[in-house]
């Protein structure tokens, strides 16, 4: 009987932890790092290219780190960016974390996953995980609307 009691408070601390995950999740976040670049910008690729073209993988970068935001409303729905042959485009999708904090968005039949490492209302990291392991970090803050000229 305790070992049932036992199971059932942790299943029920699970549960209740990954629901408070999801709902700290909900609002506008936008990318402000990602571990990518650090390795664009120390590649001999970029470090031997014209100025030129650094301006343009610069511009790139920027324009990424702009564009990339996550909305998270409702119980478990998504907006966000996505770049396709290098346009911008909105998708809608749901969400869920599970007990291990990993982020599963799922668009039609596309699945990605994500390791939330840090959480907070002022930041959100998370570690994309593919096939082959994890992948570098992405940074996002909460997104701040531009300010009209």
């Amino acid at each position: 009987m305790r070992i049932t009691i036992l199971s059932f408070l942790l299943i029920s601390f699970f549960g209740i932890s990954s629901a408070l995950q999801a709902q700290q999740l909900i609002g506008k976040w936008q990318l402000v790092y990602f571990d990518g670049i650090d390795q664009i910008r120390n590649s001999p690729e970029f470090r031997e290219a014209t100025a030129t073209a650094r301006a343009n993988m610069e511009y790139r970068i920027k324009n990424r780190l702009e564009n990339t935001v996550y909305e998270f409303f409702g119980e478990d729905s998504l907006k966000y960016t996505d770049m396709v042959n290098q346009k911008l485009v909105l998708r809608k999708a749901t969400f869920e974390v599970d007990e291990n904090n990993t982020l599963f968005i799922k668009h039609e039949d596309l699945v990605r996953r994500a390791q939330i490492v840090e959480l907070s209302e002022n930041k959100l990291v998370l570690q994309p995980i593919s096939q082959s392991g994890t992948l570098g970090r992405l940074i996002f803050e909460p997104y701040v609307e531009p300010e009209e000229d």
